[in-house]
C-alpha cells in the first residue's frame, strides 16, 4: 500500500508539509462517474517520456469527482481482495500486496494536490469541501478492516518476520503501527464514533486551509507613489506589476503573503503604513465573519482529544510523539525550554540596539511589532555595515537555482538539465522541468518541476511536493519532485534578487526535493517520513548556500555580473548569528503553543484568549508575534502532518548543526567527497527504511548533542544544561 494512500501529502506550507486526508466513497460510483472511466484523464495511467508524466496539461475539474470516487473503489476492491484472501497471510501476499495497491488514487491524488495548493479556484473549493469526508471515510475504511489488520498482525507476530531484511522487517512494523494507532484496534460505539471524527476533522481542516487562503486573497494593500519611501527599487517595481495585474494599474500592490509582508515591513519608512501590513498579515483567519478561524481550531483540538482517548491516550501530543524520536511531550518540551531562555535574553538585546537607534534619531516611539523588521535592518547596517538590500543585489533567483543544480551535482551526484519546452506537460505556463540523472552513470533518477511565482489561488509560503516516489516493485518507478514558491515577478526583462532568508528558504525546499531524488527504498511505504527527522535534510542543505563554490560562481551582482566581494561576504559571515533572538522566539512561541494546545484539555476553549493567556505566561516579549498565530497556523490546524510536531524544525536543526559540524571538519569542507557519500547513504537515500537515531548515529557515530544548535546561533552552551 502506498503511503499516499493513507497519508497521501498535498504541500508543505512557509517550509512545511501539509496532510490531506484520504477517505472513500460512501456507496459504489455513479453509473455517470463509470461510464466516464476510459476518457478519464485523472485515473489514466501515464504516459509519455521519463516512465510516464501526469498529463498536467488536460486537466478537468469535471474529472475530479468521478476519477476520486472510481479511485477508491477500486482502492478498496483491491485491500478486500488482499484481506479475504483463503491464503495464509504472508509478507508477499498481504504487506507487499498491500504496498502494490492504490496505484490509481495516487495518480488522482497527484492532480488534487495541484488544484489544492497551486491551482485553487472557487469551484475547487466547492468540490473539496464535498469530497473530503468522503475522502475522510475511504481512510476509516481502510484503518478498520478487521480481516485486513488481521492478516498484518498475523505477519507482524509471526515467525517469517525473523526471515525478512531489516528494511522489510520496518516496513512490516511500519504498517502495523500506523493501523494500531489509527482505530484498528476498536469495536463497536467506538469504532462508529473515531471514524465520524475522522470525517468531520477532515471538513474542518480543509475549511481552515481555505479560510486563510480567503484572507490572503482578499485582504490587499495598495499603495500610491508618495507612499513608497524606504522602499528597496526592485521591490517598487514587483508591487506594481502586482497591482497591474490585479488591474489596478498605477498603484503598488502589498499582497497578504510573508513574500510581501516581510520586505515592505524590512524597509517601509511609513510606520502608519507598517502597522497596517503588520496587522492585515498576522490577523489572518482572526477577522470575525466567514473566513475567521477561532471555533474551526477550537473545534478541531476538541475532536482530537475525543479520538485519542478512545485510543487509551491521555492527550494528543501522547499519540502523536509515541513514534517520533522525541517520544514523549516531555521530551519535545525539554528541548524547547532549554532554548527559550536564551532566545530571550537575546531579544532584550536586540531591542535596546533598535530602541537606542530610534531614540537618536528623535522618532519618539516605544519598539512595536511593526517596528522589529524596520529597525533590526538599521541595528544590521550599524553593527556589521551590512545592508539587506545590498546583499540582494547578488541574490538573482536563477543563479541561486544554478547554485543548487552545483551542490546538487558535487555533493549528491545528481546532473539536473532542463526538458525541451512542451516535451513534459505543465499545470501551469510558470512551471519548469529538469530531467534528474546520475551524475557518475548517467542513468535517469527523475524530474523536478518549479512553480516559483506568486498568483491568485496559490497557498502562500514555500513548500516541497512528490508527484511519484521511487520504488522497485514491478517495473519501479522513478521520482517526480517539485519545488513551489511565491516569489514576486519582476517587471519584464529584469532579473528577480530576493532577500537572503529567502535565498535561505529555496535551498531549504530543494533540500527536500533531494530527499525524494536520493530514495533507494524498494517499497512505496518507507518514502515516508518521521516529522522530527525530515526536516533535517532541507534544513541541513541551507549551509551550502554560504559555502565558497557557491558564493565564487552564482552570488553575482544582477546588473555588472561581478561576484560578491570578499568583504560583503565577511560581513555576512560575521551576522551569522544576528536577529538570532527575534528568529528563534516566534518560532519557539509557535512550537510551544502547538505543545501546549495538544496537552490540555480542549473543552471550551476560547483561542483568543488562551493564545494572550499561554504567550504571557511564556513572558513573550510584546515586540514579537507567534511565527504563526493560532488563526493561521496552517502547519497544526490545515491537517495533522505538524500537528503537536512543530517542535520538530528545532530538533532536527539540532541534528542539523550537528551534522554541519562534522562537514566543516571534513578535509574537504562542504564539498568533502567521502562524508558526501556517508551523508548521502545514510541520512537521504534510506528515507524510512532505517531508524531515524540508527540512521544519525551510522553518520556521526554518536547522538546528536543541542551543544552545536547552541553555537550555531551564537547562544551561550551553558544555556542547555
Amino acid at each position: 500500500m502506498h503511503n499516499r494512500l493513507l497519508y497521501p501529502v498535498g504541500i508543505a506550507l512557509a517550509a512545511t508539509i501539509w496532510i490531506v486526508a484520504c477517505a472513500e466513497p460512501s456507496s459504489e460510483p455513479s453509473g455517470e462517474a463509470v461510464g466516464e472511466t476510459a476518457d478519464n484523464t485523472l485515473l489514466a495511467k501515464w504516459t509519455g517520456p521519463f516512465n510516464g508524466v501526469p498529463a498536467f496539461d488536460r486537466m478537468d475539474l469535471d474529472a475530479v469527482k468521478p476519477a476520486l470516487e472510481i479511485g477508491m473503489q477500486r482502492s478498496l476492491d483491491e485491500i478486500d481482495a488482499i484481506a479475504n484472501s483463503e491464503e495464509p497471510p504472508t509478507f508477499e501476499n498481504t504487506i507487499v500486496a498491500m504496498e502494490r495497491s492504490g496505484r490509481d488514487l495516487d495518480r488522482v491524488f497527484t492532480y488534487w494536490g495541484i488544484w489544492r495548493g497551486n491551482l485553487s479556484t472557487p469551484d475547487f473549493r466547492v468540490i473539496e469541501r464535498e469530497m473530503t469526508p468522503k475522502l475522510a471515510d475511504y481512510r476509516t475504511k481502510i484503518l478498520q478492516n478487521d480481516a485486513l489488520f488481521a492478516r498484518i498482525k498475523a505477519v507482524y507476530e509471526g515467525g517469517e518476520l525473523a526471515s525478512l531484511r531489516p528494511d522489510e522487517r520496518r516496513l512490516v512494523w511500519l504498517i502495523y503501527d500506523r493501523f494500531a494507532r489509527n482505530g484498528a484496534t476498536l469495536e463497536g460505539e467506538a469504532k462508529a464514533r473515531y471514524a465520524e471524527i475522522n470525517k468531520r476533522l477532515a471538513e474542518l481542516h480543509t475549511q481552515f486551509a481555505n479560510n486563510v487562503l480567503a484572507d490572503e486573497e482578499g485582504y490587499v494593500t495598495y499603495l500610491t507613489e508618495d507612499q513608497l519611501g524606504g522602499l528597496p527599487e526592485s521591490f517598487v517595481r514587483a508591487a506594481a506589476a502586482a497591482a497591474a495585474e490585479r488591474g489596478r494599474e498605477g498603484e503598488y500592490a502589498i499582497t497578504n503573503t510573508r513574500s510581501s509582508m516581510d520586505p515592505f515591513l524590512t524597509f517601509s519608512a511609513d510606520r502608519d503604513l507598517r502597522e497596517k501590513v503588520w496587522q492585515t498579515y498576522y490577523s489572518r483567519g482572526d477577522n470575525g465573519g466567514e473566513f475567521d478561524n477561532n471555533a474551526i481550531l477550537a473545534e478541531i483540538l476538541q475532536l482530537r482529544d475525543e479520538r485519542v482517548k478512545l485510543l487509551g491516550y491521555r492527550n494528543y501530543a501522547e499519540w502523536r510523539l509515541e513514534d517520533r524520536m522525541a517520544k514523549t511531550s516531555r521530551g519535545a518540551l525539554d528541548l524547547l525550554e532549554a532554548v527559550w531562555p536564551a532566545a530571550l535574553a537575546r531579544v532584550e538585546e536586540e531591542v535596546a540596539d533598535m530602541q537606542a537607534i530610534a531614540d537618536a534619531e528623535g522618532a519618539g516611539i516605544t519598539i512595536e511589532p511593526w517596528d522589529y523588521r524596520y529597525y533590526a535592518e538599521k541595528v544590521r547596517q550599524a553593527k556589521y555595515d551590512l545592508d539587506s538590500d545590498e546583499v540582494k543585489q547578488y541574490l538573482q533567483l536563477d543563479k541561486l537555482r544554478e547554485a543548487m543544480f552545483f551542490v546538487a551535482a558535487e555533493v549528491f551526484d545528481l546532473d539536473f538539465s532542463p526538458v525541451p519546452e512542451g516535451s513534459v506537460p505543465v499545470f501551469h505556463e510558470d512551471v519548469r522541468v529538469w530531467e534528474v540523472t546520475d551524475r557518475t552513470t548517467g542513468e535517469h533518477v527523475g524530474l523536478w518541476y518549479l512553480d516559483p511565482w506568486a498568483r491568485p489561488g496559490k497557498r502562500s509560503g514555500a513548500w516541497a511536493s512528490t508527484y511519484r516516489s521511487h520504488d522497485t516493485l514491478d517495473e519501479g518507478q522513478t521520482v517526480l519532485s517539485s519545488n513551489n514558491t511565491n516569489f514576486i515577478k519582476a517587471a519584464p526583462g529584469e532579473p528577480v534578487v530576493i532577500s537572503w532568508d529567502d535565498a535561505e528558504t529555496l535551498f531549504h525546499e530543494f533540500g527536500h526535493a533531494l530527499h525524494a531524488l536520493s530514495s533507494s527504498v524498494d517499497y512505496p511505504t518507507l518514502n515516508s517520513g518521521v516529522r522530527d527527522f525530515t526536516e533535517l535534510q532541507s534544513q541541513l542543505l541551507e549551509r551550502w548556500l554560504l559555502t565558497d563554490g557557491v558564493i565564487d560562481n552564482y552570488l553575482v551582482h544582477y546588473e555588472t555580473g561581478e561576484p560578491m566581494p570578499a568583504e560583503l561576504v565577511a560581513k555576512i559571515r560575521n551576522a551569522a548569528t544576528f536577529n538570532q533572538g527575534f528568529l528563534t522566539t516566534e518560532y519557539l512561541a509557535s512550537a510551544l503553543m502547538d505543545m501546549k494546545y495538544h496537552t490540555i484539555d480542549p473543552t471550551h476553549l476560547d483561542p483568543d484568549a488562551f493564545e494572550r493567556q499561554a504567550l504571557a505566561e511564556l513572558k513573550m516579549p510584546d515586540e514579537i508575534p507567534m511565527r504563526h498565530r493560532s488563526t493561521q497556523f496552517g502547519h497544526i490546524f490545515s491537517g495533522e502532518g505538524y500537528a503537536a510536531g512543530y517542535y520538530g524544525y528545532l530538533w532536527a536543526d539540532v541534528l542539523t548543526a550537528d551534522v554541519a559540524e562534522a562537514f566543516a571538519a571534513a578535509p574537504g569542507g562542504f564539498y568533502d567527497r567521502d562524508l558526501s557519500r556517508k551523508l548521502v547513504a545514510n541520512l537521504f537515500a534510506p528515507r524510512n527504511a532505517v531508524d531515524p537515531a540508527e540512521a544519525f548515529r551510522a553518520f556521526r557515530g554518536r547522538d546528536a548533542t543541542i551543544d552545536a544548535l547552541m553555537r550555531d546561533r551564537g547562544f551561550p552552551v551553558s544555556a542547555s544544561s
